[in-house]
């Protein structure tokens, strides 16, 4: 959660509902029609959790022809889903680990995913210093020889030793450091992710249900009978499903437990990851990897510009996944690590805003919390003619494409519905906005420049990173910025607040400003409240 100056207040409930012939802005249903369900309704799958696994599965399965609904009981990415790394990457670590499986297909899908979302997601290049009292040279050079060649490369370049007082990298650095290898990852707007991913899937005829909790699931031969309570309304609804997928991240095991009353193979092992962002502590592109004195890495990344994010830690968890908080030892500690190694040191009082996740991952009994598995496992539960529930455990938001793939080819055999899709697709379809020609950005950046030549710049380049080719549809034909609408915060206008309020289910300043963008990092307190007031006044509410 990132905390300082991000702005805490929830939208308040409204009286009125949305009519059922209502449409939004821009001609297309709103995401509140698009939630409004009828009771008893059968569904072929209904998904808990609107995480990164969640709606992926939710776009798969919506591809394939069924009918799903995926609920969540908070907004989508609210979690673990917006608290990553931001990195779509092989996990040059895991290699350490013998976690070869793991590593090859997420180097896999790093190029996949590059390709679907090439506004979003985009080539990143590492420096790995050269630390004389930690991994020899020739370990590096083999990891990064394995990493570079355990999946084909396309579109990223590979490894390479660097001399650091040749490099323009090597400034920020202090000099004990003569030697670095670069290497190439990419970087990913995790949130922003997630909701592309909701956003295909409610294109394809998805229900999809934020703030909406799943009070109970009782299994009746070959159904679920859900309970589905709307948050902020507090109205629930009945529904039914085929098959059932347990997505909830952090809370899988508790859904299992005192939702379905299943009896679960598997344990989760919470742990905490906390990130702190601090003024930008060098002015070049590429993000730095240092190896540290107890074996772990923490990363130092350019990030929305102005700042450097560092991160991570990695702290066994017992508490409350919805309220993890960076503690004092942890601020310490990245502090600490990052100093090591920057010329510049780096104290908490340098610290601006922090957010921590709770990552629910596979129990292997690993040691220590670092070593734990980052790979999944998804537990199948469901007898012949008993309607089946599967529940994931683990994952990074790199596999989660592929995640959702397996997901599917497990539970259609068992679906007594017909898929008008029954192989792969969603590996050469590129996510909403990213279907950009020749998924080019800076060709599609220079025709929008053209295009919208009265918008500053700036503000062009952040509409055309968040919505790729969707841009056009959110600025429509505009030929003045009187034409977005009132300017509610520095560069952000009603136009695009009415877009992601209609289309990606934006409820409270918090959605737009820590999810949907990361504009709570640029604007002040008095511009917070602004944005949250708007969103409180402009709000929809359903009833379902």
């Amino acid at each position: 959660m990132v905390q300082g100056r991000n702005e805490k207040s929830k939208a308040k409930k409204q009286d009125s509902s949305l009519a059922e012939n209502e449409r939004c802005t821009f001609g297309a249903k709103s995401a509140y029609m698009e939630a409004c369900i009828k009771t008893d309704q059968l569904f072929d799958l209904a998904i808990i959790g609107g995480g990164i696994n969640g709606a992926g599965i939710a776009r798969d399965a919506a591809g394939r022809g069924l009918s799903v609904l995926l609920c969540e009981q908070d907004d989508l990415a609210q979690h673990t889903s917006s608290a990553s790394t931001k990195l779509i990457h092989g996990g040059l670590r895991y290699l350490e680990h013998g976690e070869f499986r793991l590593v090859r297909k997420a180097l896999q899908e790093r190029e996949v995913l590059l390709r679907a979302a090439p506004h979003l997601i985009w080539p990143l290049r590492f420096v790995l210093p050269h630390d004389a009292g930690m991994r020899p040279l020739w370990m590096i050079r083999a990891g990064l020889f394995l990493y570079d060649h355990l999946a084909r490369r396309e579109i990223l370049p590979g490894s390479s030793m660097i001399h650091l007082d040749q490099h323009l990298a090597g400034a920020a650095l202090k000099s004990q450091y003569r030697k670095a290898f670069v290497y190439s990852d990419a970087w990913v707007d995790d949130a922003r992710l997630v909701v592309l991913n909701a956003l295909d899937a409610k294109e394809r005829g998805t229900s999809i249900l934020t703030r909406t909790r799943c009070l109970s699931a009782r299994r009746s031969g070959s159904q679920w009978h859900l309970q589905l309570e709307n948050t902020q309304t507090g109205r629930v609804t009945e529904v039914r499903s085929r098959a059932l997928v347990n997505a909830a991240g952090p809370w899988v095991a508790h859904v299992l437990s005192d939702t379905l009353n299943v009896e679960s193979q598997h344990r989760i092992r919470l742990v905490k990851g906390s990130h702190i962002i601090v003024r930008k502590q060098f002015d070049h592109p590429y993000a730095y990897i240092f190896q540290n004195p107890d074996r772990r890495i923490i990363f130092a990344i350019p990030y929305e510009h102005d700042f450097t994010l560092i991160g991570t830690t990695d702290v066994d968890y017992h508490g409350d996944p919805s309220s993890p908080h960076i503690d004092e030892d942890e601020t310490k500690y990245l502090c600490e690590m990052a100093s090591r190694s920057l010329n510049k040191p780096i104290t908490p009082e340098d610290v601006l805003h922090s957010y921590s996740g709770v990552r629910p991952l596979l129990d292997d009994a690993a040691h220590d919390a670092s070593s734990v598995t980052r790979d999944y496992w998804l537990e199948l539960n469901g007898k012949e003619g008993r309607a089946p529930v599967l529940s994931v455990f683990g994952g990074k938001i790199t596999t989660y494409r592929k995640l959702a793939e397996e997901a599917m080819d497990q539970l259609l055999p068992l679906l007594k519905a017909t898929p008008s899709v029954r192989q792969h697709w969603t590996a050469q379809v590129p996510l909403p906005g990213g279907d950009l020609p020749s998924a080019n950005f800076d060709h599609f950046l220079t025709d929008l420049l053209s295009r919208y030549s009265f918008i500053p710049e700036k503000l062009i380049h952040r509409l055309a990173r968040a919505y790729g080719n969707r841009t056009f549809k959110l600025l429509g034909e505009a030929r003045s910025l009187n034409e977005l609408g009132a300017e509610i915060a520095p560069h952000l206008y009603e136009r695009e607040l009415t877009y992601l309020r209609d289309i990606e289910w934006a409820r409270t300043g918090e959605d737009v400003l820590k999810r949907r963008s990361k504009l709570g990092l640029h604007l002040s307190d008095q511009d917070q409240l602004a944005v949250a007031r708007w969103m409180n006044e402009n709000s929809l509410s359903i009833s379902q």
